[in-house]
């Protein structure tokens, strides 16, 4: 597949700030997985040659897959063979066997399965672990001192921080108001490539943004049902955890509902973005990923998000910052975005932007998958 293609998949996902699988899913060898009245394949039953992952559910092998890449900086073709990736004839991919059966272990015979240990506690973005202690040129403050400081410091509660939020964004009246919105901007990407991204969405919870690139459009949706993916010829159907984040990124009243997501929340003071000092909320549920938010001391509204997908060998982290807020039907938007995952970024800059317009509701239907390749008919 054309390496300008592979890519979009990432920024489409972002246009609608999903997070998501979709780089890796473009290159898996299989077709889309559709949801099906049956038991969930596992991984051994829908990809080929599966070894050590083969236990868990077919759609956390992508995540997986992708938080290697992530982990140690590579693309897929480190390990696989390009159009054949249930091929072993790299040592990297037997390597990488090696690698998740010791990280496994470690964390079953030493943290009681708990995932302490990770493929980025030893690589942190590089191909080969560093051995050797890196001097640093700017000498940093003991983890300990800095939590003793944090601790010491004193933090607005998180329920008035998000009561503030809601108030800065235009309050929740104002956000009830507002039925359907239709933007028009600009995808900046892959460097300083430019795209036309158009947004589409209607309250409560239905999106889509269409990106038109030379080769075809790159569209990323969620109804408020399911959401997807889609270049020319290819089509991805999010996953539970993908669906959420789509959902939460679809919500008109977002600042408004956010506090109902998770039943834990914490406060600390956050890190400076922009020149803006933060307070940094974080969501938190059992047995899930948090959600960190950093919303402006001053203003109170948000300028950064981070949530994350898990997958069976680690969290894999999408980082959304906000800017350019501008009043919009009594309501507070931000015009322009940046979305960045380990290995890429791109910021969509609003330019026309409409609110209360119509907007058809079959810009929300999902496209049917496209047929399977001769090869896995054959199979």
């Amino acid at each position: 597949m054309d390496h300008r293609v592979r890519k979009s998949w990432a920024v489409s996902l972002g246009v609608i700030v999903a997070f998501g699988t979709a780089l890796l899913g473009a290159r898996a060898q299989n077709t889309p997985q559709a949801a099906s009245a049956g038991a969930p394949k596992t991984a051994a039953q829908q990809f080929k040659n599966v070894q050590v992952l083969k236990d868990v559910p077919a759609d956390q092998l992508i995540p997986a897959m992708q938080f290697i890449t992530a982990s140690l900086g590579v693309d897929c073709d480190y390990c696989h063979v390009e159009h054949a990736f249930e091929k072993d004839d790299k040592k990297p991919k037997v390597t990488a066997r090696k690698m998740m059966e010791m990280m496994l272990t470690i964390n079953s015979e030493n943290f009681d399965n708990q995932r302490e240990v990770t493929c980025y506690t030893c690589h942190q973005g590089g191909s080969k672990p560093v051995s050797v202690p890196v001097i640093s040129a700017v000498e940093k403050a003991p983890e300990m001192m800095a939590g003793m400081t944090m601790n010491a410091t004193g933090s607005p509660t998180a329920e008035s921080l998000l009561d503030d939020y809601l108030k800065a964004a235009g309050g929740a009246d104002a956000l009830k108001r507002i039925t359907s919105r239709v933007a028009h901007g600009t995808v900046t990407a892959f460097g300083d490539q430019h795209m036309a991204v158009d947004i589409y969405a209607k309250a409560p919870d239905k999106r889509v943004s269409v990106m038109h690139m030379k080769d075809g459009e790159s569209v990323t949706a969620y109804n408020g049902t399911v959401g997807w993916l889609s270049v020319p010829g290819r089509v991805h159907l999010m996953n539970a955890q993908e669906s959420f984040g789509a959902k939460m990124d679809a919500d008109f009243a977002f600042p408004a509902d956010v506090k109902a997501l998770y039943p834990k929340w914490e406060t600390k003071p956050g890190e400076k973005i922009d020149g803006h000092d933060t307070w940094l909320v974080m969501g938190r549920k059992d047995g899930e990923p948090p959600l960190r938010l950093y919303l402006d001391q001053k203003s109170g509204l948000l300028l950064r998000l981070i949530r994350y997908i898990d997958s069976p060998l680690g969290y894999n982290p999408t980082q959304i910052d906000y800017a350019d807020y501008r009043a919009a039907n009594g309501v507070k938007i931000p015009y322009r975005w940046t979305v960045a995952r380990p290995g890429n970024r791109f910021t969509i800059q609003v330019e026309q932007l409409q609110q209360n317009v119509a907007v058809d509701d079959a810009k929300f239907v999902p496209p049917p998958p496209p047929p399977p390749p001769p090869s896995a008919a054959a199979h």
